[in-house]
């Protein structure tokens, strides 16, 4: 998601969130994770740093191929400084700590016909891909991949609107199939469904590669209102099986609360900005909030636990209280982001990874930032390591 302070945010104001006490944050916030993080490392690249014919910035999302030890770099450039593209990486690990990242390649995602994706245009009806998550499939090595869609309701005249969708496609970027979408998902020009630019985020790969799981980055409008320094939120975590992509379960997903109270103009708030599978039923969950006006930011990761929540996948509303209660996931703060000792700072962090073991055993963990293409933020590559995962 490509934070703007001019975005526009609709309150369904007629939703009541329900009382659940992991919307306030505290059980996240007050139990440590079995998981810990080594800090390994940071590294910047240069603003606006040209590569291949692009210019590198947006970096949404990554994801580790273990038989070829290749990142994939996702851009939420929405084909506006050059194709909608992602990026191929080599990250190294010499001695133990981020010794380096290099950028080793950049292909265009490719529309069923084969052709490039071209801008938004309202007077073409033309709805170009908002890129935000990548997953490598561990069986094969191709790729799914994830857009945020469109919606653009004016009060003069007809929506612009643009499903969110799950993509695969091969690491050239050639489309090979679609994935369905819950009702729920889909696009609608009154308030049901997903609001503008906070829909699918996050997309992994279960280790076995038989599942595909994606995150909602922010409630639905059914779902009640975003985060605010006062409350927290649900969003939805959604389970696909990875061969024939129907969806097979979704799940409530308890948001933090903003961290901080933002300009009384602002529309900053919370969200899920990447996920990555540990096992069929664990995961790191990325969450990324902004007091943007300042150039503040907070990322977290949670260890997620399935076990025991509500199915809720046909379910419209997740705060409907006339429908049986939702129990959310469980989540354990892994680490805040602010708190790691040697990062030099903490930006627009959207993208999580695993990466490779270290030769004393641990999982490397890596993260990206997304710059907005905005010369006052940076790109940023930073990872850890763990015994935990």
């Amino acid at each position: 998601m490509r934070i703007r302070a001019t975005r526009a945010r609709i309150i369904a104001s007629a939703v009541v969130l329900v009382s659940l006490p992991a919307l306030l944050g505290t059980p996240a916030a007050a139990h440590d994770s079995a998981v810990r993080l080594d800090f390994l490392g940071e590294r910047e690249l240069p603003n606006a740093m040209a590569f291949q014919g692009t210019t590198v910035g947006g970096l949404s999302a990554i994801s580790y191929d273990a038989r070829s030890g290749t990142y994939y770099v996702i851009s939420d450039d929405r084909s506006q400084t050059g194709p909608a593209r992602f990026y191929t990486a080599h990250v190294d690990f010499t001695d133990g700590g981020l010794s380096g990242v290099e950028l080793t390649g950049t292909h265009p995602w490719l529309r069923s016909d084969g052709s490039t994706f071209p801008p938004t245009s309202t007077a073409a009806s033309t709805v170009a891909p908002d890129p935000e998550g990548i997953a490598v499939d561990p069986r094969d090595g191709s790729l799914a991949w994830t857009s945020e869609g469109e919606r653009i309701v004016p009060s003069d005249g007809p929506a612009l609107l643009g499903d969110p969708w799950i993509r695969r496609a091969t690491t050239t970027g050639t489309y090979t199939g679609q994935l369905p979408l819950p009702p729920q998902l889909h696009m609608n020009s009154q308030e049901f469904g997903p609001r503008k630019n906070q829909t699918l985020e996050g997309v992994t790969f279960t280790p076995d590669g038989r599942r595909i799981v994606t995150a909602m980055e922010d409630p639905l409008y059914q779902d009640g209102d975003d985060p605010t320094p006062e409350h927290g939120a649900l969003t939805r975590i959604t389970v696909h099986d990875a061969r024939t992509g129907q969806p097979l379960a979704q799940y409530a997903y308890p948001l933090e609360p903003l961290f901080a109270t933002p300009p009384a103009s602002s529309t900053d708030t919370n969200g899920v900005s990447d996920i990555v599978a540990l096992d069929h039923d664990r995961f790191l969950v990325l969450e990324r909030a902004s007091i943007y006006t300042d150039n503040n930011w907070k990322a977290r990761i949670y260890l997620v636990d399935l076990h025991g929540a509500t199915d809720v996948l046909g379910r419209d509303s997740l705060t409907d209280t006339s429908a049986h209660p939702v129990q959310p996931v469980r989540k354990t703060l892994v680490t805040d982001l602010s708190d790691v000792p040697g990062l030099p700072r903490v930006d627009n962090v959207e993208g999580i990874t695993l990466g490779p073991r270290l030769p004393d055993g641990r999982r490397t963990v890596v993260l990206v930032s997304d710059d907005n293409f905005a010369a006052r933020q940076v790109t940023q590559f930073i990872a850890f390591a763990t015994h935990g995962i």
